[in-house]
């Protein structure tokens, strides 16, 4: 056997995996192909690449991926950390210089003195698992050799679904005639303020949310526009499946006429300064890079034809000059059926040498694949047939609840969000109020995150 644990891929799950592996001394073979091959996505050459959003999602107790990024801090996850220190505002969020983030974790990972880094594509993982542990952290584009090799080894014959990511614009593109800062609600005006008051208040804001309000006709205007436009065509392969949570913003229009205005242009919470009173619609924009000279439209994702984003997008009220640094794009991802594969420890149940770690597995976002990594980190072993213990978090804190969800047998699994439906219900089952009852989940949480051993 290798004295050694393999990890394919150096996304955020393979360097969070590789980091708490060898802070146990074990040493480690890490395998990326960047940037000797890069995915249709990808284009950094640095490792943990953040392909679609630059938001690790809310920091708040009360949100539950808040909540699995504390527990993760108290975990001393590396990747939650580099990503508190490369963070750029955004509200109540965490959201990253994805430039930094991606440069500041291919550095900590490269002085690991434990790691040993290989730029070369593996596309059969076989042989590997033959001769000792290996950790298949390959994200959600995987290419067709290697998943041909997945499937092989899982007997599976269905590994993809499909999601998109939202185009970026310069800030100084961007109408400030039009468009305002503020968070949704803190952003509307009280009351007991003058208008003058009010707008001062906006100024102060800076750091926050970019809005651009529309208008009734604006709205129909634009939704028509987007609903006509012209998408890229998509390969046979894949005319199959999109998963819900990552869904792109023109089919939503085709759902009906007010599904944005439901969706991610919904108004509630703001006022417009030029009329004082609420929008139609709002389009938010969330900052992108430390310097804040780049926004990312949030919820547009999108597999509208570049051009056509230009034409159509360019038609939301102050992004009538907008620059854009990067379109949106749609691409495929993969998943195995981890509900009939793996145990809650992310190990292939029928060969303990093969972990499978991040979005691979149907855990769905960038914080849980830092946390899928993680639990694979703590459980990954030289020689898994000596080692009888597993690392188990408690399915009351968020982690563990993950790692639940992923290894309970499910006819209808599908790819999942940290969120609080997976979390046992309290006790107190009938408490109305949800924040109190999420700032109980989260405190009972908090109270059990340390692992297991069983």
């Amino acid at each position: 056997m290798n004295n050694y644990i393999t990890i394919i891929g150096a996304g955020l799950a393979g360097c969070e995996a590789a980091y708490q592996v060898t802070k146990r001394g074990i040493p480690v073979k890490l395998y990326e192909m960047k940037p000797i091959k890069y995915s249709p996505a990808h284009t950094n050459p640095n490792l943990a690449e953040i392909v679609c959003s630059n938001s690790f999602k809310s920091n708040l107790l009360t949100n539950a991926c808040g909540l699995l990024k504390e527990e993760l801090r108290r975990l001393d996850s590396l990747l939650i950390k580099i990503a508190d220190e490369t963070s750029v505002p955004a509200g109540q969020a965490l959201a990253v210089d994805r430039e930094n983030f991606a440069k500041k974790v291919t550095e900590e990972i490269q002085r690991n003195q434990l790691i040993e880094i290989i730029h070369e594509e593996v596309t059969d993982i076989k042989d590997i698992a033959k001769n000792g542990t290996v950790i298949i952290a390959t994200g959600p584009l995987t290419l067709d050799n290697l998943s041909k090799s997945i499937q092989e080894i899982t007997g599976q014959d269905k590994l993809y679904f499909y999601d998109a990511a939202a185009p970026i614009v310069t800030k100084e593109s961007i109408d400030f005639n039009i468009a305002f800062y503020g968070d949704r609600y803190s952003q509307e005006k009280k009351k007991d303020e003058t208008v003058e008051q009010w707008k001062k208040r906006l100024e102060e804001q800076a750091d926050s949310y970019i809005n651009l309000p529309m208008s009734k006709e604006e709205y129909e205007t634009f939704c028509n526009e987007l609903i006509e436009a012209d998408v890229v065509t998509l390969h046979d392969f894949e005319k199959k499946e999109i998963f819900e949570g990552c869904m792109p913003i023109e089919i939503m229009a085709k759902r009906g006429v007010d599904t944005l205005r439901f969706g991610p242009l919904k108004p509630v919470g703001f006022d417009d300064p030029r009329t004082i009173k609420r929008p139609y619609a709002i389009v938010q924009l969330r900052q992108d890079d430390k310097q804040a000279s780049m926004y990312n439209l949030v919820g547009f994702q999108t597999n509208l034809k570049f051009a056509e984003q230009k034409r159509v997008f360019s038609m939301i009220p102050g992004l009538q000059n907008a620059e854009f640094v990067k379109y949106g794009v749609m691409h495929r991802n993969t998943y195995i059926n981890s509900s009939e594969l793996l145990d809650e420890t992310y190990r292939l149940k029928t060969n303990h040498n093969i972990y499978f770690a991040g979005q691979i597995t149907g855990v769905e976002g960038y914080v849980e694949s830092i946390g899928s990594g993680l639990v694979v980190g703590l459980n990954a072993n030289i020689n898994s047939e000596e080692d009888n213990y597993k690392n188990i978090f408690s399915e009351y804190t968020m982690i563990g609840a993950l790692s639940k969800y992923i290894s309970t047998p499910n006819k209808n699994f599908q790819p999942m969000n940290a969120n609080f439906g997976i979390l046992p219900p309290i006790s107190e089952d009938r408490i109305k109020d949800k924040k109190l009852k999420y700032e109980m989940l989260a405190k009972r949480s908090l109270e059990q995150i340390k692992p297991t051993k069983i």
